[in-house]
């Protein structure tokens, strides 16, 4: 099949917070949610439930958890058993699920910033010590990890690192090389790992996917691992969030922290990941052929049309970090959105590293993206 990622749907009056949040005139290129319509798959199914028109309490459909652990075996090469997988409402939950279960208040715990922002509130959340590795930039804007110093961190009475793989906003798809180097030391310092893997289905230029805790047993024993069809086949706001947990106890204990707080699934949740776990392998295949053209759009503008703008490479997820710190005086978040009605995020709120730094959100028709980054060139122009 050959499925329609140019054409352009309007959002504006669906209750979208992308689209909600800023004024009429303004391109939304910030959250990291896609402006294309999900599997043809998942939209038959929602209706076909909807028809039904009874929405009772639900109960796991069978066969889901087969099919989630064949996706990851086929899709990633780990082997997990179907009584691993947890159901929980979003990845952002999980994290913050497995922090209070697996940690003591004031340990600490680990965290590569510039990061994912709702990792560094993990901290408050759980009453845990934020020890922070920076990831190190190099003059070609990849980023890398800073060994000598992660293990220093890890050193400091850590009870879990919080990986995020591919890593948001900075887009490393981690090797296994660094993965099993990270594995070691948390492992030497008896240290729980927490995976948000949620971008694991977006990766370019035939590169693997490597679940940290595929690396071993020993890894996988102290490891919960979060993935997610909501990023994959753009189904955030039919929530669904999946953790992959070896280990029996580590389970046992997500599941006594959850009672009378964390809810199961309701009865869409699981129609749409199972439609799309079954049937949207196809369209996320294209969507992935899609989103690297549009990578390598922005790629080339920034480099050729963006004056003092600078873009790493984007080994994974839909996100361009862009470092702008010699482009724009001030924040860059508010120099696009007043100077060019582009929304971006503000690179600070990741933390450590991301003054100066939007991130921007590629996945939309090509044409949104054309407009958008043309509008950013004006803005520059005309201030500079």
């Amino acid at each position: 099949m050959n499925f329609d990622f140019d054409r352009v749907i309007d959002r504006r009056g669906t209750d979208s917070v992308k689209w909600g949040r800023y004024g009429l005139d303004v391109l939304p290129l910030w959250v990291a949610d896609m402006d294309f319509p999900a599997p043809p798959a998942v939209i038959a199914a929602l209706h076909d439930r909807v028809a039904h028109g009874v929405f009772g309490y639900p109960q796991e459909p069978p066969g889901l958890r087969e099919v989630i652990v064949d996706w990851i075996a086929r899709r990633y090469r780990w082997k997990v058993a179907p009584e691993a997988v947890v159901f929980v409402p979003n990845v952002v939950v999980g994290f913050n699920l497995a922090a209070h279960a697996l940690t003591q208040p004031g340990t600490g715990i680990l965290l590569q910033p510039p990061i994912y922002f709702p990792i560094l509130d993990v901290p408050e959340h759980v009453g845990l010590n934020a020890q922070f590795s920076p990831l190190i930039r190099d003059p070609g804007g990849r980023y890398e990890v800073d060994f000598d110093d992660f293990a220093r961190a890890a050193r400091q009475d850590v009870s879990m690192f919080l990986l995020c793989n591919p890593h948001n906003p900075v887009g490393r798809v981690y090797t296994r090389a660094e993965l099993e180097q990270m594995a070691e030391i948390c492992v030497r310092n008896d240290i729980y790992i927490c995976s948000d893997e949620i971008h694991a289905d977006f990766v370019y230029d035939g590169r693997p996917h490597v679940p940290i805790a595929s690396l071993a047993p020993e890894i996988a024993d102290r490891t919960v691992t979060l993935f997610a069809p909501n990023k994959s086949f753009n189904i955030a706001g039919i929530s669904c969030g999946i953790a992959v947990v070896p280990n029996p106890k580590l389970r046992e204990r997500l599941e006594v922290t959850r009672r009378g707080l964390v809810p199961h699934l309701g009865i869409m949740s699981y129609v749409a990941a199972d439609a799309a776990y079954r049937h949207g392998g196809e369209w996320l295949d294209e969507l992935i052929g899609y989103l690297a053209g549009n990578r390598d759009y922005v790629t080339q503008f920034v480099r050729d049309e963006l004056p003092g703008v600078e873009l790493g490479p984007v080994e994974g997820t839909y996100l361009a970090w862009l470092d702008c710190r010699n482009a724009v005086d001030g924040n860059p978040h508010e120099f696009f959105l007043r100077e060019a009605r582009v929304a971006l995020n503000d690179g600070a709120r990741f933390g450590p590293g991301g003054d100066g730094f939007v991130r921007l959100n590629f996945a939309c028709p090509r044409s949104t993206l054309v407009e958008a980054l043309g509008r950013m060139r004006s803005a520059l122009v005309s201030t500079g």
